[in-house]
């Protein structure tokens, strides 16, 4: 059968399974939105308030599900404006296919109106991108972007298409074709690389795991807890690992880095076996990587063989999907007995516990208490900052893909539009975005998104009138020179809340959090939270920069140095 462009476009997205888009029209993509149009009751579109907000959406859609998130944005400032998104995708290896339209094949390179070289600008932060300049090449190429998004380590992928390969009397040919099967990448998975990482693990007498968020996009959960239990060792966890093996383990001793525990710190420092599962080394996990984990030997187990010895050099390492290697391992590998070790990192998880202020309202508060309140399937997104730590520390993840949150680029505004794909993909599931109010302001205006839909999504604003993360830094680090980082000022979110037709609260007492949550719950429809918080709290604890791991300090610490 003959299709045009945009039809094409709308036949290759149901061959791929896409139920969902998350987008923004405009001229160059009218031709799509036309389409869009006459199938809406077979893919539904949800219009965001800005192009940011549709990229970020299309992000927590596939965070929660594993599947390809999808946007779609129009030429010049709508692509421009997906940047963001796309590169918070690529640099956390979230599968994601973003499409733009773009002017006319006869008008590119003549600075045409609404005309950019998106494929160009987008070059560095896609897994791959493509223009399509006529409409043969349509549906090859959407099919190859959606192949490559979720093979091996998956990743955004961008596809610009002029706008005459979409017009309605451009047709061709159409045959449609059943996707290829995306295979875990096993061929890499070597015996001698095997049998040598099965040697460093028999001889460790002080293991400790180290699991990020390739365990979880790989979805290796029941893999990485027998291999923890036979292995018989601590594990510890990144930001993007969280969940994937769940804080209320026994072995598990919490989050390593700039604002992990001491326990995992100090262990890491301590052991004589790293064992890396899916994490590349991030400077916020290894601090002043010259000192990092100096007494061990560090096997990493990545499925990209690029992140070997890139940031870290590693004694040895198996490359493959983590799934399929986590498989091999724990049918090689002996059960171990390292009890002595385990008492010792035990002992400190005992002596050196998160603590805070329990006298007023804070944000380890909130979390607790969403902790108690929220189901173990329930889904947290964030934004980026303090909010974000207390968020990983005191909040158990007891399944991978419930935290969502951006990790590498360390997007402010990401967690409102990512909260609500999430929701769109999970709608029998309570989604909570935890933010902070320079983030809120950042992507507010998503709130009205959540409202035109009623997508149910609650909304929690630690609200301490700063930029809290910054402001910490300038109090430790620069003489308390607090340069633009006040936020004290006459925004008043309930107000903005209501104005875009959501439900506002305000609280300011711990005892006002479990009876607001839970009537938010219950009303099903958007909320939004506002907790007002001390100007002065802070995330403990802390690895200053430049410092190692094994330097960790809290607050106690701190006033025990300053005198």
């Amino acid at each position: 059968m003959k299709l045009s462009g945009s039809q094409i476009f709308i036949e290759c997205l149901k061959e791929q399974g896409v139920d969902t888009i998350f987008g923004y029209p405009g001229g160059a993509i009218l031709n799509l939105y036309d389409e869009i149009y006459k199938h809406s009751n077979e893919i539904r579109h949800i219009l965001t308030s800005h192009e940011q907000g549709a990229s970020h959406a299309a992000d927590g859609y596939a965070r929660s599900t594993g599947k390809v998130g999808v946007c779609l944005a129009t030429s010049g400032p709508g692509a421009t404006n997906l940047v963001t998104g796309i590169a918070t995708a690529f640099m956390d290896s979230i599968p994601m296919v973003a499409f733009t339209g773009n002017v006319g094949e006869a008008l590119l390179g003549k600075d045409s109106f609404q005309e950019i070289d998106i494929k160009g600008v987008t070059m560095p932060i896609t897994k791959h991108n493509f223009i399509v300049k006529n409409v043969e090449d349509l549906a090859p190429v959407i099919r190859r972007a959606f192949e490559i998004a979720k093979s091996g380590r998956p990743g955004p992928v961008l596809v610009d298409i002029t706008k005459n390969a979409t017009e309605p009397n451009n047709k061709i040919e159409y045959t449609p074709v059943v996707p290829n099967e995306v295979k875990p990448v096993t061929d890499t998975i070597k015996s001698e690389d095997v049998k040598k990482a099965v040697k460093l693990i028999s001889k460790a007498k002080k293991p400790i795991i180290f699991v990020g968020g390739g365990a979880v996009l790989s979805n290796a959960s029941d893999e990485l807890k027998e291999f923890a239990y036979k292995v018989d060792a601590p594990v510890c966890d990144t930001l993007m690992g969280k969940g994937a093996f769940s804080g209320d383990e026994d072995l598990y001793i919490g989050m390593l880095g700039m604002h992990g525990t001491k326990t995992a710190n100090f262990s890491v420092s301590k052991c004589d076996l790293l064992i890396v599962v899916g994490s590349r080394f991030s400077d916020r996990i290894t601090g002043n990587a010259k000192k990092f984990a100096t007494n061990a030997k560090i096997l990493q187990i990545d499925v990209d063989p690029a992140e070997i010895n890139k940031n870290i050099i590693v004694d040895a390492s198996v490359i493959g999907d983590i799934k399929e290697v986590l498989k091999v391992l724990n049918e090689k590998i002996e059960a171990g007995d390292h009890t002595e070790w385990k008492n010792e990192v035990f002992a400190m998880r005992e002596s050196m516990p998160l603590t805070y202020n329990k006298n007023e309202l804070t944000g380890p508060f909130v979390m607790e208490k969403l902790n108690e309140i929220l189901s173990e399937d329930d889904i947290i997104t964030t934004e980026v900052g303090q909010h974000q730590m207390w968020a990983a520390q005191f909040y158990k993840y007891k399944k991978p893909r419930k935290l969502l949150t951006s990790g590498g680029l360390g997007t402010m505004g990401y967690g409102l539009g990512a909260c609500i794909g999430a929701k769109v993909a999970n709608p029998d599931k309570v989604c909570v975005n935890i933010a902070g109010d320079g983030c809120f302001r950042m992507n507010m205006n998503e709130i009205a998104t959540a409202t035109r839909y009623n997508i149910p999504v609650i909304e929690i604003i630690m609200n301490n009138h700063v930029l809290g993360m910054v402001r910490q830094w300038q109090d430790l680090f620069y003489g308390q020179r607090y340069s633009f980082t006040t936020l004290n000022d006459q925004v008043d979110f309930a107000m903005v809340a209501q104005g875009m037709g959501a439900k506002a609260y305000v609280i300011t007492k711990p005892e006002e959090v479990e009876p607001t949550i839970r009537e938010a719950i219950s009303l099903n429809i958007p909320v939004v939270i506002e907790c007002r918080i001390n100007s002065d709290d802070k995330v403990w604890p802390m690895v200053a920069p430049g410092s190692a791991i094994a330097d960790a300090f809290d607050e106690k610490d701190a006033k025990e140095k300053l005198g």
